[in-house]
């Protein structure tokens, strides 16, 4: 670990440890308890690398709060597969449960079983503050999607960009489509079949854009959707010789975006910063256990832009804490 994370973890752990000796202090008959079990349920498959820093983070968390944080997800994405994890994790009776509303209506049954156990639960990532508060959370944190792409658009809108393609590795996820649908709104224009259907697998989705591509020539810019869809798209740009021609952003970072990033052939990459969706809602949950005791809103950990003048920052972070 180089001194930069050596310094962040320090304060991070004085921090934690401040909190917990003023809280102490505020409730003397109340021991500090430990050894809680949290269960974190991702949408995600197996091969989405973006989710290697909220493990990481949870990791990092549960060794600084003294807990113990499983993660679980479905392997290949399906979401009934996921319900099927949140409904195994509300009947092993953890202390918290934290999950993404990748799907309300697909979700929604099994955490109001968590709720009807009394099982607090912080949702993160995927899924609306009103979609949280319905199914009974203490609160969400996340990054607001649709004005994550609006954000996107009107910057994109800026730089002259008029057309795009949208490449959504996720459709099934509402949340994906809000990205879509907010960039599309703020260029004004209709979000039609310029958002692809790309799936999971890489080499599928390296022929789709490259097809999409040809088909629309006139296309000014390509917007992703975090690394699954990025790190494909770049090599469809590579073997068409239109990267750093064509306007791409995306959203997420990883160590290959941070280089794109940085050489020029991505324009900016939105952070979200995954980190915060992976140790805050340990934080919260422990807090809520030991004390009763949670903060009284949501909480957004994005949207930032990651661009080539302080990409220098995070891209050694990237993967890991960004």
């Amino acid at each position: 670990m180089n001194t930069l994370l050596k310094s962040v973890a320090k304060r991070a752990s004085v921090l934690v440890l401040a909190m917990a000796a003023s809280l102490a202090a505020m409730l003397p008959g109340t021991a500090l308890a430990d050894g809680e079990r949290f269960v974190l349920i991702s949408h995600a498959p197996d091969s989405d690398s973006w989710w290697n820093t909220i493990k990481n983070a949870i990791g990092t968390a549960g060794e600084q709060l003294n807990v113990e944080v499983e993660y679980r997800n479905p392997t290949t994405g399906d979401l009934a597969d996921m319900a099927r994890i949140i409904e195994q994790a509300v009947a092993s009776n953890p202390d918290g449960i934290i999950t993404t509303i990748a799907d309300y209506e697909v979700l929604k049954g099994p955490l109001e079983k968590a709720n009807k156990k009394g099982i607090p639960v912080v949702t993160i990532n995927s899924g609306t503050h009103q979609q949280s508060e319905d199914v009974g959370a203490i609160l969400h944190v996340g990054q607001p999607e649709y004005d994550a792409g609006f954000g996107a658009g009107k910057r994109a809108k800026k730089d002259g960009v008029k057309s795009f393609v949208c490449v959504n590795h996720y459709i099934t996820n509402p949340a994906s489509v809000e990205r879509c649908q907010g960039f599309a709104d703020a260029l004004g224009v209709e979000l039609g079949s310029q958002m692809i259907d790309v799936g999971q697998d890489p080499t599928g989705i390296e022929k789709k854009v490259s097809a999409y591509l040809r088909a629309n020539p006139d296309t000014d810019a390509v917007l992703t959707l975090g690394p699954t869809s990025a790190h494909p798209t770049i090599r469809a740009l590579d073997k068409s010789r239109q990267l750093g021609k064509i306007y791409f952003g995306t959203f997420d970072l990883s160590g290959e975006i941070a280089q794109g990033i940085k050489d020029g052939n991505i324009q900016w990459g939105i952070d979200q910063q995954p980190f915060l969706q992976g140790y805050v809602p340990v934080m919260v949950l422990t807090l809520y256990n030991r004390y009763g005791i949670s903060p009284s809103n949501n909480i957004n950990s994005g949207p930032g832009f990651v661009t080539k003048d302080n990409v220098e920052l995070v891209e050694k972070l990237a993967g890991e804490y960004r």
